[in-house]
């Protein structure tokens, strides 16, 4: 996954993630992974089922669209790769989220002028938005319309088509910094990142990056804090990649060296309820469906939906309906990402 929706930072109240063991004791490097045909004791039973009361009988915690800065678009679920843990579970056979076109898109960028939205940008994920055919009229669609444009890539096979690669060229060449390519890159290391991505993936990623870099892209990465690493010593060992490389890519900055903490439902993980904002000190202003919107489009509609969160493409009570009037509405914290990613772990997907 190249998304995954994206700014995380572990915030003051942060959390710890758990290392899981298969039940044969088995260990892949550091981190273990339950098979999926394995028994697991199920997490947070009781919980996140009433979208207005929690497990005790409290007043579960909603999010108002109070400053809409970003729209995502999924380009589709369909990937180049299978990596391990990918939220969305795209692969090469995956298309429950199909193909969005141009003109869908061109339409939600109306609608955004229509409702007065204040958006600043448009992000597109996937799946790889390269597989998409219609990827750069997209992205041109949106930076013609004024918006600045984030790109959430794995930088390999679909970008580096000839084509492909000539229609990315044009946006730069013609819009500059307002379009980055934000590249999944779980490890700077290639032992690590060939763990989550499969043999030879981190230099197929490394040689698009070099290829963005030729062209002067605006380039951010996303990586993955699965590893026994800090925060400050995984900075450091992309900041001696990026200078190893050549690229003009600030590790220390959350917003362009983006470090993601895992997702996994079967950790157990509190309900947000309205008091929580007090006792965490935080503004439901700082969680991530306060400011963003993600279209999708599903196999089999007619028509793309909008969901609250890009983290939860698949649970229907995070759809809204089919245009950005509709999705106007509060949101309710009804799912433990809500908790464990946004509210606890300080998740923001944008640049």
């Amino acid at each position: 996954m190249n998304f995954a929706s994206q700014l995380c930072q572990q915030g003051e109240h942060g959390f710890s993630i758990a290392h899981l063991h298969c039940s044969n004791g088995a260990e892949r490097g550091t981190i273990g992974y339950v098979m999926k045909d394995q028994t697991v004791e199920p997490a947070n039973q009781g919980k996140f089922i009433d979208p207005l009361t929690t497990a005790k009988g409290e007043a579960r915690a909603s999010v108002a669209l109070s400053h809409p800065e970003t729209l995502w678009f999924n380009t589709g679920t369909l990937c180049n790769i299978t990596c391990l843990n990918c939220y969305i579970e795209s692969s090469p056979d995956n298309d429950r989220l199909v193909y969005i076109t141009t003109d869908e898109v061109r339409d939600y960028l109306e609608q955004l002028k229509t409702r007065k939205w204040p958006v600043r940008e448009i992000g597109f994920t996937g799946g790889e938005p390269y597989m998409n055919r219609e990827m750069n009229a997209m992205t041109r669609a949106a930076l013609e319309a004024g918006y600045k444009v984030l790109v959430l890539t794995n930088a390999m096979r679909p970008m580096m088509r000839a084509q492909v690669r000539a229609g990315i060229a044009d946006l730069v060449a013609e819009f500059g910094d307002r379009l980055t390519f934000r590249v999944s890159l779980d490890h700077y290391t290639q032992a690590h990142h060939d763990e989550m991505r499969g043999n030879g993936a981190f230099e197929k990623t490394l040689e698009g990056m070099d290829w963005l870099a030729s062209i002067g892209a605006r380039m951010a990465v996303a990586g993955r804090m699965l590893w026994q690493d800090n925060d400050a010593d995984t900075r450091t060992g992309f900041a001696e990649l990026f200078a190893a490389r050549g690229y003009e890519i600030d590790a220390t900055n959350p917003g362009m060296c983006v470090l993601f903490p895992e997702m996994d439902e079967r950790i157990e993980v509190p309900e947000i309820t309205t008091a929580c904002w007090g006792i965490l000190g935080k503004s439901p202003d700082d969680v991530m469906c306060a400011s963003s919107r993600m279209v999708v489009k599903r196999k089999g509609a007619d028509r793309p939906v909008v969901l609250a969160c890009t983290l939860l493409p698949y649970a229907p009570e995070f759809e809204m309906g089919e245009t950005l009037a509709q999705a106007e509405a509060d949101v309710q914290l009804n799912h433990p990402h809500c908790a464990k990613f946004c509210v606890l772990g300080g998740a923001s997907c944008s640049v």
